[in-house]
């Protein structure tokens, strides 16, 4: 169950010739995909594009209408190495992932696609999760590009520009027979607009139509020799051709005055950026025109010197935007300029940052810089330098506590951590490795468990060097999702292969959940077009794993701290795997709220669990907090002269999980936890119940405060 469904927004992808299309740019890439009859699509989720692979799926009806393939791989170099269909058949096809960890996992792909090259056009479409909008490491994908030689077009970040960039990039790949990767920046996925639609169009030969007259071409096989010949025929052949298909169509683009004395170079996903800081120094109009030249990489590799050289002529100074590092694109231009023996001083990372993104301010501030050193004149007259007149800015990070993030309210995860913990007070601290995924906030308060993790699926191949055995058992950490992208094998796999004698939690929360709750083999759920219910455990078992513990309720946090108490004290030799499972709760809340509301509009009867603190109980330790750091749980000061310090307190984002409860019952901390149920719609006998339980307790409580008052009035 993905966290958004698009069923209502696929139907506008049926619009044809003449019509408009309004939507996100996610959307407007599926529909260009349609537009240009791709023939199979392809993918792994994960943020910036997540969106776009249940976009895939929730529109594979019409794709099957077209004759268009659509596959759910199962990692990032599954993906890839479906681009082999288009190495041999005339077909269109294009694969999504994140980048650059999804560019990492599919480098082995990439690279012997790259090394044949392609007859119909391949598309590599990466969301580039980069600066502060980014979950991963920071990195760029350009240096694969370099690598491997695909082309990388990274478009101007409206519909329109990204619409024909997919147009362009298959038409680019045929012209070349060469792979060409997409970029698609955070905001550009999520942009929304409006373009003129065309008609979908049936791939001229479909996947279907291939597969009835097999093809094969040992020159397209990477071994030697031929893989020598494909080294060749890159700078020979390729490189040239895709060159001239560049400058022919004009993929890159000039605007402003043809001549003048300095311009402005810049990536096409960052001239959104560029624009503004000019708009903001008075020198470019709201309809994007500018008093500088500027040259728009939306090819950014490969680099056309001819059309470079050009745009430099008659200038002295020329300043690039290249976000992030390497500097790869002001190196090249840099190279062309020395070896032109031409005069124009390039700007770059000396008035832009080296690293990190080129937010508004920081363009603002490099424009600036440029301009001052190369054309002062042309700055408004209050503006001398970056931030000379702007206020002083206070560095807030001082001040304001980091905000880092963390479990969801409810989260199946946190009671397995707690149960960690307290088999940590017990038996001490061990050595622990993280994963990809939600449960590497472990790592952070109030759990502060595991340090480290080195790709997705390989928490346990990360503490390889520790499975030899010791005094204390190595514990590693495993999701669902990256179970069966990597870690059966890579790990799970390695584990079992080099007898280890550690431990292995898988948490199987039902979904991919941290990509955005798409399925995975072992989901409980059906799934019409996939195939799921398939236990980990199983797996386990079948590649060898003989102590294998199932749990199924993580909340019971006694029986996951015994169950980890076991594993690392078992005299049984070899690999150790516990697998945790309970249903991730926001994809349940996802599901059932809905239905609950629809129950309640129809007077149907619900309850509701809640829980809750009795403060006159509470000893106001929170040791609750430290052992579950849920959300829900905060802090109350009570109007009570004797008790100074706060007490715990539960407020109303509560999903009723129970997890507070069962870690002060696990922890034998205090029973000030209740359990409230909300009843909606209650029968006849129950509304009658609770309103004599409300009389006989107002009852109550006005004797009692009668009892204060007059013992007040006696003390007095």
């Amino acid at each position: 169950m993905a966290e958004r469904s698009f069923k209502a927004e696929v139907e506008h992808l049926r619009k044809g010739e003449g019509e408009t299309f309004t939507g996100e740019g996610i959307l407007a890439i599926t529909k260009a995909l349609l537009e240009c009859g791709v023939g199979y699509v392809g993918g792994y989720q994960g943020a910036p594009i997540s969106h776009l692979m249940d976009v895939l799926a929730d529109a594979e009806d019409l794709m099957g209408e077209l004759g268009v393939r659509f596959e759910a791989n199962a990692s990032e170099a599954a993906a890839a190495a479906m681009l082999a269909a288009s190495v041999h058949y005339p077909i269109r096809g294009a694969v999504t992932f994140k980048g650059p960890v999804g560019v990492n996992v599919a480098s082995d792909a990439l690279a012997n696609l790259c090394s044949s090259g392609v007859n119909g056009g391949a598309l590599i479409i990466v969301g580039e999760d980069y600066g502060e909008g980014s979950s991963i490491m920071q990195e760029r994908s350009h240096g694969f590009a370099m690598k491997s030689q695909f082309w990388m077009l990274d478009p101007r970040p409206n519909l329109p520009s990204i619409v024909k960039a997919v147009k362009d990039g298959f038409e680019l790949s045929e012209a070349s027979n060469t792979p060409v990767m997409l970029m698609m920046r955070i905001r550009s996925c999520h942009v929304t607009g409006s373009f003129a639609t065309r008609d979908n169009k049936r791939p001229p030969l479909t996947v279907y139509d291939a597969v009835a007259n097999p093809q094969s071409d040992f020159n397209r096989v990477v071994l030697p020799p031929m893989s020598y010949l494909h080294e060749q025929d890159k700078i020979n052949l390729r490189w040239p051709a895709a060159e001239k298909f560049v400058t022919d169509n004009k993929l890159n683009e000039m605007f402003g005055p043809e001549k003048d004395d300095l311009g402005i170079i810049v990536q096409g996903g960052m001239y959104n950026g560029l624009i503004r800081a000019l708009q903001r120094l008075g020198l470019a109009g709201i309809d994007g025109t500018t008093d500088i030249p500027i040259y728009v990489l939306n090819v950014t590799y490969p680099i056309v010197r001819s059309e470079f050289e050009g745009f430099c002529e008659g200038k002295s100074h020329v300043m690039i935007v290249e976000e992030g590092q390497p500097d790869h694109i002001e190196q090249q231009l840099g190279s062309f300029l020395y070896r032109s023996g031409g005069t124009t001083k390039l700007y770059g990372k000396d008035v832009l940052p080296m690293a990190g993104e080129y937010t508004g301010q920081v363009m603002l501030d490099g424009i600036t810089a440029f301009l001052k050193a190369a054309a002062p004149a042309m700055l408004p007259g209050h503006v001398r330098a970056p931030n000379m007149d702007a206020p002083k800015i206070p560095d807030l990070s001082k001040t304001v506590p980091m905000r880092p993030p963390g479990f969801c309210t409810g989260c199946p995860e946190r009671p397995i951590f707690a149960a960690m913990k307290l088999t940590e007070q017990e038996l001490g601290k061990h050595q622990i490795t993280g994963d990809i995924g939600c449960h590497l906030f472990g790592s952070l308060p109030p759990f502060e468990i595991g340090g480290a993790t080195m790709g997705y699926g390989l928490g346990p191949a990360a503490n390889a060097a520790f499975d030899g055995g010791g005094e204390k058992r190595a514990i590693s950490i495993l999701g669902d999702g990256g179970f069966w992208h990597n870690g059966l094998s890579s790990s799970i796999g390695n584990m079992v292969f080099n007898k280890s004698d550690s431990v292995a939690v898988i948490v199987d929360n039902y979904y991919s959940a941290a990509t955005g709750g798409q399925d995975v083999m072992s989901s409980r759920a059906k799934n019409e077009t996939k195939s799921t219910n398939n236990p980990i455990s199983k797996a386990l078992k079948g590649v060898g794993v003989e102590w294998v513990r199932q749990v199924d309720h993580t909340y019971d946090v006694t029986k996951m701290r015994d169950v980890l108490r076991e594993a690392l004290t078992t005299g049984h030799k070899g690999p150790k795997v516990i697998v945790a499972s309970s249903e991730c709760m926001l994809n349940k809340q996802r599901r059932e709220k809905p239905l609950r509301a629809k129950a309640i509009k129809e007077g149907r009867r619900v309850d509701e669990p809640r829980f809750g603190v009795d403060a006159d109980v509470c000893t106001g330790d929170h040791a609750c907090m430290r052992l579950s750091g849920c959300p829900s749980l905060s802090l109350k000061v009570l109007d009570d002269p004797l008790r100074d310090d706060p007490v715990a307190a539960i407020d109303q984002t509560c999903v009723g999980c129970g997890n507070c409860g069962e870690v002060a019952d696990a922890a034998v901390l205090c029973p000030s936890f209740y359990q409230a149920d909300v009843v909606y719609n209650p029968g006849k006998f129950e509304a009658w119940r609770a309103g004599v339980r409300r009389k006989v307790i107002g009852w109550l409580q006005q004797r009692r405060d009668a009892r204060r008052l007059r013992l007040d009035g006696i003390a007095a």
